[in-house]
């Protein structure tokens, strides 16, 4: 089958196309055809430091929509010719590959209203959020709730573009989120914000000029470290913080003042550790994607970059470490 990976970590440049055996499954695997991908930062910071081991070469991509092929003698919940989408497994080859092999338990069904690209977008994202959400900070689902407020940092991003609509949807939050050029602001208030300001001034400032000092929630998505102050001053006393992305230094100590809850979140731990609740990435997958088909949700597709190749994945992987990347790059079908 055809593929695309690395023999050595570095630049997008060692990405290379190569062909490969295609996989075998396991009990509770399933084997996908894969009709699209799309590419996230995990990608990335994965090719530069990540090395492949016993001089194999390793395969990236994580999201992922195509059609069941075949499964394992344990499989139930699929069947041959079911349309899927999934985010896959940090320990296993990935899915830019024709062919993947990927735990049933991880995997949803398709959103029946949209093509294979749109549904790439989505899973890694959605399922990051959705347990930031309703996994680490508990929010309630009860449109009864008392009202509280949710600082995204990095709105126009994956997580954020998500995370937002799932938060505005489901939940009694009022959500501000960051944004600092007129084109992530136009994506995040479309995406739902209740406001928006701008990441590249002090949040402080820019949170009181909206009428605010602190706020309930704040999720973390990109650059931590720089705004660790603003984190400890807008943080509410027993508020919580959820964070996603490596700052180099992150000290807990002075939050214990105000006793805020820090939670890591990392949508990769269940499959990594086969976790007893694996099961509940494919529920919630299969409840995002009849959250789309209701039209509650919209792709965070921003970009077709074309057929799956190496060249068109270090197009992108350039794309996505510039930093200038809004919602979710797909790429589709693998070229002849």
């Amino acid at each position: 089958m055809k593929a695309i990976g690395y023999n050595e970590t570095g630049p997008a440049s060692v990405l290379r196309d190569l062909d490969l055996p295609k996989p075998i499954a396991g009990p509770r695997d399933l084997i996908v055809r894969v009709k699209a991908v799309s590419v996230n930062p995990a990608d990335t910071k994965l090719r530069r430091f990540a090395a492949p081991s016993d001089d194999q070469s390793r395969v990236l991509g994580f999201d992922a929509a195509g059609i069941v092929e075949s499964v394992g003698s344990e499989v139930t919940l699929f069947r041959p010719g079911d349309a899927v989408f999934y985010a896959g497994d940090i320990t296993r080859p990935g899915t830019n590959a024709e062919y993947h092999a990927v735990d049933e338990r991880l995997v949803g069904p398709k959103p029946q209203s949209l093509d294979f690209a749109q549904a790439a977008a989505l899973p890694l994202t959605a399922i990051t959020a959705w347990e930031i959400l309703f996994e680490r900070l508990k929010v309630s689902r009860d449109a009864s709730a008392a009202p509280q407020t949710l600082l995204v940092i990095g709105g126009a991003g994956g997580v954020g573009s998500i995370l937002i609509q799932l938060a505005r949807r489901l939940t009694n939050l009022t959500v501000i989120a960051t944004a600092s050029r007129p084109e992530t602001v136009q994506w995040v208030e479309n995406m739902g914000a209740n406001a928006v300001i701008n990441h590249g001034l002090p949040l402080a400032d820019e949170l009181r000029r909206i009428g605010l000092t602190e706020v309930d929630f704040i999720a973390s998505l990109t650059a931590s470290d720089r705004h660790y102050e603003a984190l400890k001053t807008l943080i509410k006393p027993q508020g919580h913080i959820v964070l996603i992305d490596d700052p180099e230094h992150f000290d807990i100590v002075p939050f214990k003042r105000k006793s805020v809850t820090l939670s890591w979140e990392f949508m990769f731990t269940r499959a990594a550790f086969q976790t007893p609740d694996m099961i509940e990435q494919h529920r919630l997958l299969a409840a995002v994607s009849a959250l789309v088909d209701r039209g509650e949700i919209r792709t965070t597709m921003t970009q077709d970059a074309g057929p799956i190749t190496a060249a068109n994945l270090i197009r992108v992987h350039e794309q996505i470490e510039a930093g200038s990347s809004i919602g979710k790059t797909v790429l589709s079908g693998f070229a002849d």
